[in-house]
Formats: structure tokens, sequence, C-alpha cells
């Protein structure tokens, strides 16, 4: 399974990030060893000083795919959840400002929380649907995904240009502002609003 993430999809958060608004979709990979489910604790790695909670909507693909037209996009996947893209903030910069790739700052073991996921069919509409993320149960991020500035329709078919989508494979779907670095102890909670009960709930170590 690949773990495939959305970078730049909330205007807020480029400019949080002093970042320049795509003209299409960027993508990079999580690798599977990334997934960190059941919400177990997250263990702050020791090659990093500054990790950054990120949380996203997560799509679960559902059907093989490959050159799939924005009108069909819908039928490829079945579920969301919540998700966070941890970041290593500080690799990150680094590998930016030498011209390097990201993957030491984004697919480190551990670095993909996710939560349960639930049918598509549980919600009233999914194109605009607010989530959040609390640390220490202050609200840190807010997000609805009716400011993607790529749809979840948009993000498969552009993807699926490139790489085959295959069942079971994750697509997070962008951050919303508010991102910032967590710390031993904090705990993080994360909601989908139509769920009662928190989608995520760990413990950083």
């Amino acid at each position: 399974m690949k773990i495939i993430c959305i970078g730049r999809n909330y205007s807020e958060h480029i400019a949080e990030m002093q970042s320049d608004k795509p003209d299409k979709p960027v993508f990079f990979l999580k690798a599977d060893s990334c997934i960190l489910n059941r919400n177990r604790p997250f263990y702050i790695p020791e090659f990093s000083n500054e990790i950054h909670y990120e949380a996203e909507i997560v799509l679960r693909i559902s059907k093989v795919g490959k050159y799939i037209e924005t009108r069909f996009a819908h039928r490829y996947y079945d579920a969301i959840s919540l998700g966070i893209d941890f970041t290593a903030r500080d690799i990150q910069q680094h590998c930016k400002q030498n011209g390097l790739p990201w993957a030491a700052a984004k697919s480190f073991d551990g670095s993909a929380c996710i939560g349960n996921f639930f049918p598509i069919s549980q919600f009233e509409n999914i194109y605009s649907l607010d989530f959040s993320l609390l640390k220490n149960a202050a609200v840190v991020q807010q997000g609805n995904t009716r400011d993607l500035l790529f749809s979840f329709d948009e993000l498969i078919s552009y993807v699926s240009q490139f790489m085959t989508l295959k069942t079971g494979d994750y697509l997070y779907t962008g951050t919303p502002s508010g991102v910032g670095r967590v710390k031993t102890n904090d705990r993080l909670t994360g909601y989908i609003k139509g769920i009662d009960k928190p989608v995520i709930d760990m413990w950083i170590k």
C-alpha cells in the first residue's frame, strides 16, 4: 500500500509557511512503516528538535485505477478518516534550503498517524466537512474541506496520471493553518464533524 500526501492545499497554510500557491497539486509519498494507528503514542525521534503536527482528512482508496477522470474519481474511495502528517520541520527546512528531497523529514517511522475510517455514506456532505485538532484540549487547527484548493476528486485524478492507485492506499489531502510543534506529554485529539467521539486521541512521548 502507498501513503500519498498532498502539500499546499489550503490557502491559509500556504501563507503561514510563506510558500507559493501551486497551479497543480503537490504530492509526496510516505513509506508503509510510517503508519501509526489505534491511537498508539508517537515517540519524538532523536534526529529532530522540531516535530510538527499537520492534521488532514484522509481518503481510503477502494479500487484500482489509472488515468482516472475527475468526474469518475468519487468511485475510487469509500471511506474517510483524520490523520496527522508528522513533519521534522528542522530537517525539512534544511532540505528546502539545499534543494534536497524531503523523505527524511516526512517519511520516518510513525509519521503517518491515522484514526479509524468511516464510510462516506455516514456523512451529509464530505465536500463541506468540518474537522479540527486539539493540543492539550486547546484548538490548534480547524478546517473545512470546501476550502481545499484541489478537491478530493481532482486529487485522485491528478495523482492517478502518475501512478496506479490500488485498493488500500491512503491519500492525505492537505492540512489547514495552525500547524505547530509537539513536545513530550502533549495530547493530540482530532475530530470530524458528525462523529460523536474523537477520531484521534493520542499522546506524544
